[in-house]
């Protein structure tokens, strides 16, 4: 009986190994990550969304991480999709995913992933790739929990999906608040069901004052989701701050999109009875493209950078990161996004990278 069971248990190995092979996924040993090199950073508020989403290039990949942390910053946020990961029902595609969260940890740093990207299989055929309907939330809640698992005590947070009050970003489908509160406690219980220490928060979202079947106000959809039930499945708020040809001290209003809204999301928090939530900034920043509308200076960017770094530490004391958009492309965009860079796609600094890390250091 005992070789026949050790013979069953071979047998299945061996039929998994070979499906597997079949499938063209070979199968990953565990992860296993690196020894960190902790560190103490000056100002522990500072992160940027590194994107090496497409970054094919393991040793890119290190040394942009390595470029981070030489500019003082500790807060990683980076871009992991699910259609990327899980091409086909049940079959992970780990290699990237590996290195990134192996390097930041190697290097000290604290990640926080966003995820969204429904797969081909997930979506009905010709629909944008953040079309996912609620028969497919268990879907993405096994992937959320086959990810968690993989990468336990090693991701610090999860934000859950990207600017869900923009059609763009809702499978151009009207933004739909109390639809997302479901989506969220699905993902919010997959994640804490693998990694219960891990943080998740309520997607940034798109700053905005239209209200139109294309986009719903930031504050409005906020709101919506407090409505809908959905202060049990989060732990942070993420917020996209960005300044646009405002200074960080331009005054918050409704009807007004500037970094400071951030205090009106906010107050929205506190008036909810989620005053104890941390605010994570997880894109941020203004743009020094020499022609765009939307763009300051270099000089201008850098000094509001700065000023907007030492207001979040003066008088935000409920913002635990600011992370600004972006730090590197992995190639050239040709258009205003270019401007957002700290790094160009070859690794030359910018003169925002030199700024930021000299306020970072003290040099």
């Amino acid at each position: 009986m005992g070789r026949n069971r050790l013979a069953y248990r071979l047998g299945i190995i061996v039929l998994g190994l070979a499906l597997c092979w079949q499938s063209g996924a070979q199968p990953l040993p565990p992860f296993v990550p690196p020894e960190p090199d902790p560190w103490v950073p000056p100002h522990p508020v500072l992160g940027v969304h590194t994107r090496l989403t497409d970054e094919s290039d393991p040793q890119k990949i290190r040394r942009t991480l390595s470029m981070v942390r030489a500019m003082g910053a500790v807060w990683v946020v980076e871009y992991f999709p699910w259609g990327y990961h899980e091409p086909q029902p049940g079959i992970f595609h780990w290699q990237h995913s590996d290195l990134v969260v192996s390097e930041a940890h190697r290097l000290g740093l604290k990640l926080i992933a966003r995820v969204d990207y429904v797969p081909d299989w997930a979506r009905p055929p010709n629909t944008n790739v953040k079309y996912l309907t609620a028969e497919r939330w268990a879907d993405f809640g096994r992937f959320l929990t086959a990810f968690a698992t993989r990468y336990r005590g090693l991701v610090y947070g999860y934000v859950v999906w990207n600017e869900p009050n923009l059609a763009a970003e809702w499978g151009f489908r009207p933004p739909d608040p109390a639809e997302y509160a479901g989506l969220l406690r699905v993902a919010y219980e997959a994640i804490k069901q693998a990694d219960p220490a891990a943080r998740v928060a309520l997607a940034g979202l798109a700053p905005t004052v239209e209200r139109s079947a294309r986009a719903m106000p930031d504050l409005d959809f906020l709101e919506a989701v407090y409505r809908a039930g959905g202060r049990d499945f989060f732990d942070a708020v993420a917020v996209h701050a960005y300044g646009g040809v405002r200074p960080p001290n331009d005054p918050p209003a409704p009807d007004r999109v500037n970094f400071a809204r951030l205090e009106l999301i906010r107050d929205i928090m506190v008036r909810n009875g989620d005053g104890a939530k941390p605010v994570w900034v997880t894109e941020a920043g203004w743009n020094d493209h020499p022609y765009w509308k939307g763009a300051v200076s270099p000089a201008a960017r850098i000094d509001y950078t700065i000023r907007a770094l030492e207001m979040a530490e003066r008088n935000w004391p409920y913002v635990q990161v600011v992370a600004f958009w972006l730090f590197r492309l992995p190639r050239p965009a040709r258009n205003f996004n270019d401007y957002f860079a700290f790094v160009a796609p070859d690794f030359t600094p910018r003169p925002i990278y030199y700024a930021v890390r000299a306020w970072a250091l003290g040099e």
